[in-house]
């Protein structure tokens, strides 16, 4: 296990050395991607549930050309308003953008139901999905560890579960409503109180807990055409 870890962080190190340029960060990822390295990177990026199942390493020129359009992808998401856009790493270890709406702009306390102004800003977000169909999608809802009146600390874990499959699942039905393809939101899901980004125990930190995550990455499609050397 020890010599796996000094592998995987002279590999991370290669590909951190490879430079600020996304073109060479993906064709650094993609050499060195696959099962293992796929999913340690994406771990380190926080998340490890997103990536097409391609079954086979991806390789450095495709790795290129997806890190090259992950680029575009992220520049439209940020144009997106109250979204935070990041750059991740999917499971196959290679680019991926990841967009976080907090949950306090997009819902009232305790409710799935969309805010007019929520729905404003993924109107947006879903005309950068409808430009990039190319992309899979993965949405994933998450809430703060406060409990709920009159319940057990298991009934209201159990309860915000529940909430944040609502509110993942109100994310993905707008914008389906919207004109994104069904097809192309792959995994609607909530994870409740699970993975915290924030200290529960302060305000700020429940605040940052209480958030719906969008990840869009390489399709099956999208690598094939890589791998091709027809991904524009």
């Amino acid at each position: 296990m020890r010599k796996l870890k000094v592998v995987i962080l002279t590999l991370c190190a290669g590909i951190i050395m490879a430079g600020c340029n996304n073109l060479a960060k993906g064709a650094a990822i993609g050499a060195a991607g696959g099962a293992v390295l796929g999913a340690v990177v994406g771990k380190l990026a926080g998340n490890t549930l997103v990536g097409a199942a391609v079954g086979t390493t991806v390789g450095a020129g495709a790795g290129a050309l997806i890190g090259r359009k992950m680029d575009k992808v992220k520049a439209q998401a940020q144009a997106v308003q109250d979204a935070k856009v990041e750059e991740v790493t999917d499971n196959n270890g290679l680019q991926a953008v990841k967009v976080t709406f907090d949950s306090g702009i997009l819902f009232a306390t305790s409710s799935a139901t969309l805010s007019q102004s929520a729905k404003n800003s993924l109107l947006n977000f879903a005309n950068v999905l409808k430009q990039n169909t190319d992309c899979d999608v993965s949405v994933q809802g998450y809430t703060d560890n406060t409990g709920w009146k009159n319940s057990t600390a298991e009934q209201s874990a159990q309860k915000n579960l529940d909430l944040s499959q609502q509110r993942a699942q109100a994310v993905t039905s707008y914008l389906q409503s919207q004109g994104v393809n069904t097809s192309q939101i792959r995994t609607t899901q909530g994870f409740g109180e699970a993975d915290p980004v924030g200290d529960n125990a302060t305000a700020a930190g429940k605040a940052q807990n209480r958030r719906v995550e969008v990840y869009m990455y390489a399709s099956e499609a999208m690598i094939k055409a890589a791998e091709a050397g027809t991904l524009q």
